[in-house]
């Protein structure tokens, strides 16, 4: 068996021709290998019980040799994948799986009934380029170029990938190899491997963008270091993801994916402040603060484009106002536009704000500077530390908003990060506690999340035709502030009604 210690990245063809010289670069010395067509197959069960065990099944030809592949469930964190790997030879291009030992199967897999259903699902051609370098440290790293097409139910996905993997020696080597190609720019981390953009492929589930941002799963009888890594890993995956989802189909809304992903990230470390400690994490928060100033006009830009959406009834009112419905053309012209966004995406600072996040995870970076306090924070059972964090947060809501308190519109825009914070302890931490009562009791305060940002897009409009100085925005005013007081007294009820309720980590 060998375990893949492998970082993975996308790139375009004006990338490709600067890659020899990039390794040249970095490396002690440089072996070449002879390029070769690689014809591979996945294969799975009509009722893809591989796919449900995260397992990939593939087989590979070159030049009349074939072998067979078994990956099993691994660890994905950022760009670095780390799965176990069986290879085998095989006479023909259909795998035996029942050529691989018993013993690394999972427990009660029916691995004789699975053997019997298997037929192919994608196929996957690419020209590979290898190179096998060595550090100066003496590390040994395998540098591939992949160059072809995923080709599923008539379909075709096109393959530019590079992959440089760990063969022997120290991992900070791959990273900082890492770090020289992504000085390059035009190089993105890869999240996702050739298998899972196959299946995508062959069962015509296209990655889609989240609603919302979800809740981390975590073991009740995990530490609160075993949370933070869990935590950290799930906001960087979330990041990734949307980042594809918007090279896939740009949206202003999948952006906004993207900024809940790195605000998780931020909230993480707060909550576990006892591990992380000051200057583990100082330049990790200033880069996350900087990407967030690069995306700090996306809210703005929705309110924008709510406001000219005939789905909305902005629409008819903007319209038959011709300064107002001009102005706001006009920001909307201001904004970046997608190629500055796939620019960004593309960026070294951005890659390596990333791939800084994986190696901090990989490293547990927060162990270089802990004290005494920090060791024995870290061993805490998490779901001590989660009904604690809870507790400050709800007795932080009580405090601002009392019961008998009347709140008005800037109450609740005031409201909205201290919202946003509980929330998010909720996103980390809420996976311990039994699903139903959890919803119930975080849904009508996620209402309240939702209309403030309703608040926010009607407070945004109202600010346009202040500037205008109109009379023949007047209107318009008074009907946004009308708008915003009916919003209030929804927003009310449901904060008494919640007040009231019972706290699900009691």
């Amino acid at each position: 068996m060998d375990t893949e210690i492998e970082l993975k990245f996308l790139l375009s063809d004006n990338e490709v021709p600067l890659i020899p010289g990039l390794i040249m670069q970095f490396a002690k010395t440089v072996k070449n290998k002879p390029a070769k067509n690689l014809k591979n197959a996945y294969f799975d069960t009509p009722n893809r019980e591989l796919r449900a065990l995260d397992i990939g099944l593939r087989t590979r030809c070159c030049d009349e040799q074939c072998e067979q592949t078994i990956k099993l469930a691994g660890q994905v964190v950022g760009g670095l994948h780390q799965r176990p790997e069986y290879n085998l030879p095989i006479d023909t291009p259909r795998p035996n799986i029942l050529a691989f030992k018993q013993d690394i199967w999972p427990h009660g897999m029916q691995i004789t009934a699975i053997s019997d259903n298997l037929f192919p699902i994608f196929s996957t051609n690419f020209i590979r380029r290898t190179w096998l370098i060595e550090t100066e440290q003496g590390s040994k790293i395998e540098v591939v170029l992949d160059k072809g097409e995923i080709v599923a139910q008539g379909q075709v996905e096109a393959i530019s990938e590079l992959e440089i993997e760990l063969v022997e020696g120290q991992r900070s080597d791959l990273f900082l190899l890492a770090e020289h190609l992504i000085s390059l720019g035009g190089l993105r981390l890869g999240l996702y491997s050739k298998a899972a953009r196959g299946y995508r492929l062959a069962d015509d589930k296209p990655l889609k963008p989240n609603k919302y941002i979800g809740v981390v799963k975590l073991n009740r009888h995990a530490t609160q270091e075993h949370a933070l890594v869990q935590c950290v890993n799930y906001g960087i995956e979330f990041v990734q993801k949307h980042e594809q989802c918007y090279f896939n189909k740009p949206s202003l809304k999948t952006l906004k994916r993207v900024i809940d992903g790195i605000n998780l990230i931020k909230h993480a470390f707060k909550l576990f402040e006892p591990i992380v400690e000051g200057n583990a994490t100082e330049r990790l928060l200033s880069e996350m603060n900087w990407l967030l100033s690069e995306l700090d006009w996306v809210e703005d830009a929705i309110h924008l484009k709510t406001y000219t959406s005939k789905r909305h009834a902005y629409y008819k009112k903007i319209n038959n106002a011709v300064e107002l419905a001009t102005l706001i053309d006009a920001l909307k012209a201001e904004q970046p536009s997608i190629t500055d966004i796939e620019d960004l995406f593309h960026s070294p600072r951005y890659n390596k704000l990333l791939l800084t996040l994986t190696r901090w995870l990989v490293d547990k970076g927060w162990r270089q500077e802990w004290s005494q306090h920090a060791v024995s924070a870290a061993e805490l059972p998490i779901k001590e530390v989660a009904t604690a964090a809870f507790e400050k947060d709800w007795q932080k809501l009580q405090s601002d908003l009392p019961e008998g308190k009347d709140l008005c519109t800037q109450d609740y825009l005031a409201l909205r990060s201290l919202l946003d914070c509980a929330l998010l302890s909720g996103n980390c931490l809420g996976s311990l506690y039994d699903k139903d009562t959890r919803q119930s009791f975080r849904t009508p305060w996620i209402d309240i999340a939702y209309g403030i940002y309703e608040l926010e897009t009607l407070a945004y409009l109202k600010t346009l035709c202040e500037q205008q100085n109109l009379p023949e925005l007047e209107e318009i005013e008074l009907w946004l502030s009308k708008k915003a007081d009916f919003l209030v007294q929804a927003m009310e009820q449901s904060r008494r009604a919640s007040l009231n309720s019972m706290p699900y980590w009691r």
